[in-house]
C-alpha cells in the first residue's frame, strides 16, 4: 500500500471528519505550522540528548500537547467531539497553569536578564531558541483560525505561555550546558 494518496494533487486537503478545504486554508495553516513546532522540540530534544531528565520530560509532554493542539485545528468544528480521546477534549484544563509554574520555578534557578539576549549558544539551547520563534508563528496561525472559526477555550493562553516556556527552557538549557548568553546590546552609532 502506497503512503501517499493523490488527494492533495489538485490543491485540496481532508480535514479530520471529511471536510475537503484548500491547503491555503487557516485550519491548514495551523496544524502545519503547529507540525512544524513539533519538529522542532524532536530537534531540541535530540540536541539536548537527555542531559536534563525535568528538561526532557517537560519537552516531550509537549510535543504530545503540540499533537492535540494540531489534531484540534485539523477537525472541522463540528468534528471535534468526534475526535479520539484524549484529543476530544483538548488540553487539559490546568495546562497554561503548569507551564507558568515551570515558567516561575526555572526562571528563580537563572541570573536575572539585564538586557535582551541573542538566540544561540549550545545546540541544545539554540535549537529551543529556535522552537521559541516557531512556537510565536504557530501562534499566530491559531489567532487567525481562532478569530475566523473559533477554537477551544484555553489554546491561546497556552500557546502565548509556550513561547515564553520555550525562552526560558532555552536558557535553562544553556546554563547547564555551561554556554554564555550573549546580550544585545542595541545597535552601535555609526559615523
Amino acid at each position: 500500500m502506497a503512503i501517499y494518496t493523490r488527494g492533495g494533487d489538485g490543491g485540496q486537503t481532508a480535514l479530520l471528519g471529511g471536510a475537503r478545504v484548500p491547503k491555503s486554508h487557516p485550519r491548514v495553516a495551523a496544524y502545519g505550522e503547529l507540525d512544524e513546532l513539533n519538529s522542532v522540540l524532536g530537534l531540541a530534544r535530540a540536541a539536548l540528548g537527555g542531559a536534563d531528565p525535568e528538561l526532557d520530560a517537560g519537552l516531550a509532554r509537549v510535543q504530545e500537547e503540540c499533537f492535540a493542539l494540531g489534531a484540534l485545528a485539523a477537525a472541522a468544528p463540528d468534528a471535534v467531539a468526534k475526535l479520539p480521546a484524549p484529543y476530544d477534549r483538548g488540553l487539559p484544563p490546568r495546562a497554561a497553569a503548569r507551564l507558568e509554574a515551570e515558567i516561575d520555578a526555572w526562571d528563580a534557578r537563572l541570573e536575572p536578564l539585564k538586557n535582551f539576549i541573542l538566540p544561540g549558544g549550545a545546540a541544545g539551547g539554540a535549537a529551543l531558541h529556535l522552537a521559541r520563534a516557531v512556537s510565536r508563528r504557530a501562534e499566530r496561525a491559531c489567532v487567525e483560525l481562532a478569530a475566523r472559526e473559533g477554537l477551544p477555550e484555553g489554546v491561546l493562553v497556552y500557546m502565548n505561555r509556550l513561547s515564553t516556556w520555550l525562552f526560558v527552557a532555552a536558557r535553562r538549557a544553556n546554563k547547564l550546558a555551561g554556554a554564555a548568553e550573549t546580550p544585545w546590546l542595541g545597535l552601535k552609532k555609526t559615523a
